[in-house]
């Protein structure tokens, strides 16, 4: 029942990690995220070098991507000009993540920095999910309250290179979209994440895009950065395990359609609580083995190897 991990050299369970791919899956289903932050950790948990496991989860981000894209791109749900600023932007950024992360790998310090940045992300989208989900429901009880605005003006709106998008409706420095897919790249790369959870709130609340345009928006933008993020993982840091992304993939194929009917039956505040409680427990481990004693204190290995 075991498979061989060449690049993370390791075996494991074939059926756990149909599980954790499946795991992937129904979250993309339940919550039109890609799962690659939680998918991480879950790799982690179960042995998998923490450089191994960023950067081979980006092709489970491609894979649930895709047939998203292709959904909103044939519902017109696409902003392209947009997308391709992003893009551009994504492409420098996650450039930029690789080499960072091959510096960080080189000196045995990357297993850290993917734990440390992992705990800060998780608690910080876990906490802000919660308070959201405790909003909404505290709406549904009092719906005379006062809502806030989707948009608001920034200082921000204020930078030059304004560039009329048509199909948001929107006329906005290039620059804005530009930075959101730099940032978006350096994390992609360094944490194997799609930013879909961080991307969409930011096209909402800072570039004031329609809700409608978001989604397959982000997606273009999310897969092509995923695709370079893997191609310089595999030819630069060698830390993309083929053998593991399949099974993974294979697992996201049968968990998302799952997923997608649980979700169809629970309120969507349930959902964003039940998620970020889950997430709040993940960051909670992760700082837990932070800080843990480890079983051997010494051990011998290859350099940004985590060993």
């Amino acid at each position: 029942m075991e498979v061989y991990l060449p690049i993370a050299e390791l075996s494991l369970t074939w059926p756990l990690l149909l599980a954790l791919g499946a795991v992937a899956g129904v979250l993309a289903g339940m919550f039109g995220v890609g799962g690659g932050f939680l998918l991480t950790p879950l790799l982690i948990f179960v042995g998998v070098p923490p450089a191994v496991a960023v950067a081979t989860q980006a092709n489970q981000v491609i894979a649930t991507s895709v047939s998203g894209l292709l959904t909103q791109w044939q519902r017109g749900n696409v902003d392209v000009r947009m997308g391709l600023i992003m893009l551009l932007g994504g492409l420098f950024g996650s450039t930029a993540g690789i080499w960072i992360f091959g510096i960080l790998k080189r000196i045995g310090q990357i297993d850290l920095t993917i734990a440390i940045g992992y705990v800060l992300l998780l608690t910080s989208i876990g906490v802000l999910m919660l308070v959201e989900s405790v909003r909404t429901w505290r709406r549904r009880r009092n719906p005379e309250a006062p809502r806030r605005k989707l948009h608001q003006h920034y200082l921000v709106h204020r930078l030059p290179l304004k560039i009329r998008f048509y199909k948001s409706r929107l006329y906005i420095s290039a620059l804005l979209p530009l930075g959101l897919g730099f940032v978006i790249g350096i994390l992609s790369a360094i944490l194997g994440i799609g930013g879909g959870f961080i991307l969409v709130p930011a096209m909402i609340y800072i570039l004031g895009m329609p809700t409608l345009m978001v989604i397959g928006t982000s997606l273009f933008q999310i897969v092509f950065v995923a695709i370079n993020v893997t191609f310089l993982q595999a030819t630069q840091n060698q830390t993309v395990d083929f053998v593991l992304a399949l099974l993974l993939i294979i697992g996201g194929a049968i968990g998302a359609p799952i997923g997608g009917r649980v979700a169809a039956k629970l309120p969507s505040f349930q959902l964003r609580g039940m998620l970020a409680l889950l997430i709040l427990a993940m960051a909670a481990e992760l700082l837990f083995e932070l800080f843990a004693r480890p079983s051997a204190i010494y051990s011998l290995g290859e350099p940004g190897r985590g060993s």
